[in-house]
């Protein structure tokens, strides 16, 4: 698999959210290297790593849409490889009135906290601590660098406004002990968003919207032997807020030492 790869050409040195890089500052071309190329086979005891991007947003945040830049470039660079889910919580998140969309959830909040993070937007990167976004595209390329013990297969499908999930999780090498997560995300939500300027854009765009964990809010346990797949199944009703043609379904593993391997997919109807 062939990818283009960017690096940034300015290192920012602030650490709070309020850092901007300008347009003509962010990238330059590099050739790939080996390890985003490799193939793998039925012997392999490792496989290409997928990024698990956890964007904690809010609609009240000013600075929030300056990361989502930063993931649309991720995404142009690496494609599918980039999985980005924006958890909206937290003291800028907006939970919405009769009037406005709110996107925040209990959810949302209960990750933020958790992790105890401090700004807006930040993100985790395979859950190796916080990360200002201007640092994203650096850590992301140090995470594609690695490989991955685990693969994972995942299907979702749609009837009668009920989901139907199916997730194969196989390690590829020695025992992997850890949590499975399942994650419900939406597109194309269009909402009230706070902008670097101090503007509000009611038009503004929301994608990879966290909307539910489907298998409750920090997974379920999972131990994965050698070559021995496991299969979960879930069935999860479809709430009556969401479009159904925006769908997504995540699912990762994850243990103390970060997330081990993450996969996406849309939601076939």
């Amino acid at each position: 698999m062939k990818i283009k790869i960017f690096l940034f050409a300015l290192i920012c040195f602030a650490t709070t959210a309020c850092d901007h890089i300008y347009d003509d500052e962010r990238l330059i071309y590099v050739e790939p290297t080996q390890q985003d190329s490799i193939e793998t086979d039925s012997a392999a005891t490792s496989t290409l790593r997928h990024i698990l991007l956890e964007d904690f947003t809010g609609q009240m945040c000013v600075n929030c849409p300056l990361g989502t830049e930063v993931i649309e470039q991720l995404q142009e660079a690496y494609d599918d490889r980039i999985i980005a889910v924006g958890i909206h919580g937290g003291p800028l998140g907006f939970k919405g009135n009769a009037s406005t969309i709110g996107l925040a959830t209990d959810l949302g909040d209960e990750y933020y906290n958790h992790w105890q993070l401090e700004y807006q937007p930040v993100g985790l990167i395979n859950r190796h601590g916080a990360v200002n976004y201007p640092d994203w595209m650096t850590k992301v390329r140090e995470e594609l660098a690695r490989t991955s013990s685990v693969s994972m297969e995942l299907e979702a499908t749609l009837s009668d406004n009920q989901m139907s999930i199916n997730v194969k999780e196989s390690s590829l090498s020695e025992a992997y002990n850890g949590n499975l997560q399942v994650w419900v995300l939406e597109d194309s939500i269009t909402a009230t968003q706070k902008m670097p300027n101090g503007s509000a854009n009611k038009q503004y765009v929301h994608n990879h919207v966290l909307r539910t964990a489907v298998n409750g809010n920090w997974g379920e346990s999972v131990i994965l032997n050698t070559n021995e797949p496991k299969t979960h199944t879930y069935q999860l009703p479809v709430d009556t807020k969401w479009n159904t043609n925006h769908l997504s379904v995540v699912a990762f593993v994850y243990n103390d030492n970060g997330v081990e391997q993450a996969i996406k997919t849309y939601i076939k109807q």
